[in-house]
């Protein structure tokens, strides 16, 4: 968790939030970091995530945008732990355990030229942004754990 603050913080204007979930890590982590089938029901904006490529805890993978925008990105994914980086964005997420729960961050920040100055703009609404992705991992915790869900 001290790592994705220390790397969101050197982005100056990144969207980033943090909420203590109710539930064991293995089950957070288990929709979280199944980036192909979970990912786009939780990312706001995010059609598809398919992985091109694996190599140990280092992936590569094609997102594609509610409005078709294709994105290449480079990911290390590890039990807790996520980093996504392409050319335009770079986002993570983390989970730890506490007290009986987890508790799980999740940032994103722009990588382009003038990105800080939209990252700016942006933070205004990052709380609510982080608020809904929050949420809706929540559901795909519930829809899993229903009769004829994959947990």
């Amino acid at each position: 968790m001290r790592r994705l603050k220390v790397i969101a913080s050197a982005l100056k204007y990144p969207s980033y939030g943090e909420r203590l979930f109710d539930v064991p890590i293995e089950r957070l982590w288990a929709v979280a970091s199944d980036l192909e089938k979970e990912l786009p029901h939780i990312v706001p904006g995010l059609r598809s995530f398919t992985i091109t490529g694996t190599e140990k805890d280092r992936l590569t993978g094609r997102a594609v945008s509610s409005i078709g925008h294709r994105e290449h990105f480079d990911v290390v994914l590890r039990p807790g732990w996520c980093l996504m980086q392409s050319k335009a964005l770079v986002g993570g997420m983390a989970a730890v355990p506490e007290g009986g729960g987890t508790r799980f961050a999740f940032f994103s920040s722009l990588r382009f030229p003038g990105g800080q100055a939209v990252d700016r703009l942006r933070v205004v609404r990052a709380e609510r942004r982080t608020g809904v992705l929050f949420d809706r991992l929540r559901l795909r915790m519930d829809a899993r754990s229903l009769p004829g869900g994959t947990e």
